[in-house]
């Protein structure tokens, strides 16, 4: 009885400490990113544990955003390499993050004294009853476009909260695969997507002792949850290949929009996954059942693509392109960007420049000398949120600091000028605590105005910067139209004769299998039909 008032407080500030840094990340992805969209969460309870598992594309990043946006408390496990980073590893913990070592690595004693095998348990037995645990099967941050090497401590973690949940009379816990896309992670105001996919059904835990049918059973379950994340994640073998898929996407949407006569509107990043998700599983079943109609398919959208980017166009640069170019459109355009640039030069910006400039110019220079270092792709967008945290703050006091000084110290030669001046004088006598509370919160709030500011800005930039292509007849808008066109029909006609992910007859394949196993035909071929009639209907 005597320890339960410790543990009663100690749980007290874990649940605090997580609370504070949960919603510190979540300040900080809400800056890095300008969209979020967490999709299928609303089928979670608090009666079973889940493990939820994703691949680790993005550093750092990754573990944040899942903290700040999953709708549970989670204990995150991550590799113990990531403690060995300056300033992470307290903040890191008390947000619910474990270190767990890869099977063979040394594990560090300043990480913890813990090793691999205690931490699969403990945090099988927190899973097992009710806990949410967020775990990273690679184990290893990467910049690959395809899920690299599952290791197998997600499959042993799983099997050790089966068993306990038997034994204890609990729920057994689910598996839950999750997407995690961004729209260019090294990036700043880029787009994310979290998809909770439905939760893997894998069998019977083996019985204890039975060290043969254990191993069989982790492996198994290891090698499904590589197929379940390269689906979950649209992983292909290159880079290449998956910004091919994305870019075909757009021209689908394109097309079905101005096939029905939509208004064009932009939608959300999930549903452009999704729609990413449809075009890769219907590309490689026509991949499978006919090669040749997909092999042509795929070459004609690469020379186009490819000619668009020499001409340093997007696909939707070209669909956009109105019939009729008049004066009246380029005045509303102009009138647009004006009032993005007169607003921007207003107190908001200015503060924003004076409390957040030079620390930009230190992230630049950061990021020039880690390119130089050749430092990994994956590992920029922590290396930016890193420098973040720690040189904005530091800036901000010090200029808080400098001004309260300034202003309000009577030797300060500012201070007895203004002191001096009828309407100024009461400047002076503000209360330094409030004026030091105040220039605090006044350049993290004008950093986050200007974005908004420049982020019309920008738009309208670019708008205009598309209505002079638009005008630019050496781009050939007509043949470079009839070619997107075709393209766009041809991907359309392909889809509506399958029925592909978020298709009300859609069913999900089984656990370990990839959505192409699960796409079918509408229009089954009789069995005198060539396989090259798929691609007759087009690509929809």
């Amino acid at each position: 009885m005597v320890g339960s008032p410790r543990r009663s407080l100690s749980e007290t500030v874990k649940r605090v400490s997580y609370r504070f840094f949960r919603a510190f990340f979540r300040f900080l992805t809400s800056i890095w990113f300008r969209e979020v969209n967490v999709v299928d969460d609303e089928f979670l309870d608090d009666e079973a544990g889940v493990l939820f598992i994703s691949w680790h594309p993005n550093g750092l990043i990754d573990p944040m955003l899942m903290t700040a946006k999953l709708p549970q408390r989670v204990t995150t496990l991550v590799s113990h390499r990531l403690f060995k980073i300056p300033f992470i590893s307290l903040p890191f913990r008390a947000a619910g993050v474990v270190p767990l070592t890869a099977a063979g690595a040394p594990f560090s004693r300043r990480s913890s004294s813990a090793t691999s095998s205690a931490v699969l348990s403990s945090t099988g037995k927190h899973l097992a009853r009710g806990g949410c645990v967020l775990m990273f099967p690679e184990e290893q941050t990467h910049a690959e476009a395809t899920v690299q090497s599952v290791r197998s401590g997600a499959a042993r973690l799983f099997l050790a909260a089966l068993r306990v949940a038997q034994e204890q009379g609990h729920p057994p816990p689910r598996l839950v695969p999750v997407g995690l896309h961004y729209s260019n992670s090294s990036r700043f105001r880029e787009r994310a997507a979290i998809v909770l996919e439905r939760s893997m059904t894998p069998p019977d835990p083996p019985p204890k002792g039975d060290e043969v049918a254990e191993k069989a059973w982790v492996n198994n379950l290891t090698s499904a949850i590589g197929v379940e994340l390269q689906r979950a994640n649209l992983a292909k073998s290159s880079w290449r290949e998956r910004t091919l898929i994305w870019k075909a996407r757009s021209v689908v949407e394109a097309e079905k929009r101005r096939q029905s006569g939509e208004d064009p509107h932009p939608s959300s990043y999930a549903e452009a996954v999704l729609g990413a998700r449809r075009l890769r599983a219907g590309w490689e079943y026509m991949a499978e059942h006919d090669a040749e109609a997909a092999d042509e398919l795929v070459n004609d959208c690469e020379s186009h693509f490819d000619e668009l980017d020499r001409r340093h166009l997007r696909p939707h640069d070209v669909d956009a392109r109105p019939d009729r170019l008049t004066l009246s459109q380029f005045a509303r355009l102009v009138g647009s960007w004006i009032w993005a640039v007169v607003w921007m030069f207003g107190l908001v910006t200015w503060g924003a420049i004076l409390g957040n400039y030079l620390p930009y110019k230190f992230q630049s220079l950061l990021e020039k000398i880690t390119r130089r270092a050749e430092v990994d792709d994956s590992l920029q967008g922590s290396i930016k949120v890193l420098s973040s945290v720690l040189v904005f703050p530091l800036w901000w006091l010090s200029l808080t600091i400098g001004l309260v000084w300034v202003l309000l110290d009577p030797n300060s030669p500012v201070s007895m000028a203004m002191a001096s001046h009828q309407a100024l004088q009461y400047v002076t006598m503000l209360p330094p605590l409030g004026a030091f509370v105040f220039f605090m919160l006044f350049w993290p709030f004008t950093a986050r105005a200007h974005m908004k500011l420049y982020a019309r800005f920008v738009r309208s930039s670019r708008r205009l910067r598309q209505w002079r292509d638009w005008q630019d007849a050496d781009h050939q808008w007509e043949r470079l139209s009839t070619t997107q066109h075709r393209l766009a029909e041809r991907l359309v006609g392909l889809g509506a004769g399958m029925v592909l992910p978020g298709d009300p007859d859609w069913v999900d394949p089984l656990p370990g299998q990839d959505d192409a196993s699960a796409v079918r035909l509408r229009h089954p071929l009789s069995a005198s039909a060539p396989t090259s009639a798929i691609s007759a209907q087009g690509f929809e």
